[in-house]
């Protein structure tokens, strides 16, 4: 099976060959029979496994679409040479190649096609590269912007602004959270500018900026219901909580469900914050027992605290 596919490709690869060559009565090569011919023989490369030749045959019909200034179907074939050099676990040549293809997409005039291609790119490459997943999933989220298509330019933004945090990116990822917030409230969706502020505040504190931190909580007031929200009473005792150095309040807010069932690069945030001077709880002048002994108990520890000192400095 695989041998004849082999030879079926052969076969076709032959004809194109044959459409580009020129001569006395045919002056100008024939690009767009040529490019059917390699992309024929593209796909039986392909079903015999041989990855190496599809891809070849996919770059030299991309090649002939270019010439024929057929833009799309140029970008088509090298999304396809793209994914034989996957196949071929050749990650960074792929998208290479992808990213190409989304610049002749645009070029062309179909920017939702650019994007599509871009966030392919992105996941194909963001195990083994998440800084070059974050450059193409930030390029994608700006030609959905740019189309208008605010709910998949968030969306893209969103999948950055993780992969940012997860690499302990952290100020580019507050950077990249508050693009995100701001595209939510343009769209009025108020609720998900909590969850982004939750975002930012657990970042901010990460990056021991507590003014930052406080800003954003102080910001998103103007956000309509977030002063009476959750979200914003959350906020404000864990701020209190770490203003105060108080360790237990810091981990009893982090351990409430709003915050252990964000996505899971904010929920190790949240689990993992710690407060500034090692995060011993302040303690109350008073203490319980005082508060229970009354005036004889404040009256002991006078009586200690003159006993201590009954025999002088020295």
């Amino acid at each position: 099976m695989a041998a004849q596919k082999i030879n079926e490709a052969l076969e076709h690869v032959a004809k194109a060959e044959k459409y580009l060559k020129t001569g006395f009565l045919k002056w100008k090569p024939d690009y767009d029979s040529a490019a059917t011919e390699y992309g024929k023989a593209g796909v039986a490369f392909k079903n015999a496994k041989q990855f190496d030749q599809a891809k070849d045959a996919y770059l030299r019909e991309a090649e002939a679409h270019a010439n024929n200034r057929a833009l799309f179907h140029a970008a088509k074939a090298y999304e396809q040479a793209g994914m034989m050099l996957k196949e071929m676990q050749k990650l960074p040549e792929a998208v290479q190649l992808i990213e190409k293809a989304s610049m002749m997409y645009l070029e062309n005039g179909t920017p939702d096609t650019a994007a599509i291609a871009l966030e392919r790119a992105g996941k194909l490459i963001e195990s083994m590269n998440p800084e070059k997943a974050v450059q193409l999933y930030q390029q994608t989220a700006s030609v959905f912007e740019n189309e208008e298509r605010l709910r998949q330019a968030v969306e893209l933004l969103g999948k950055a602004s993780r992969l940012l945090v997860r690499g302990r990116r952290l100020d580019e990822a507050a950077l990249s959270i508050q693009k995100e917030k701001n595209i939510y409230k343009e769209i009025e969706n108020y609720p998900t500018c909590y969850k982004k502020t939750i975002a930012q505040v657990l970042v901010h504190l990460h990056r021991h900026d507590y003014v930052a931190a406080e800003r954003c909580v102080r910001e998103s007031y103007s956000i309509p219901g977030f002063s009476e929200s959750e979200d914003c009473a959350a906020l404000e005792q864990l701020l209190e909580g770490y203003d105060n150095q108080d360790q237990d309040q810091v981990s009893y807010v982090c351990n409430l469900p709003l915050f252990k069932y964000m996505d899971n690069d904010y929920a190790k945030l949240a689990l993992s914050l710690a407060v500034p001077g090692g995060g011993t709880k302040k303690k109350s002048p008073v203490t319980a027992q005082d508060k229970a002994g009354g005036p004889a108990a404040i009256g002991s520890h006078a009586e200690e605290e003159d006993d201590e000192y009954s025999g002088g400095l020295c």
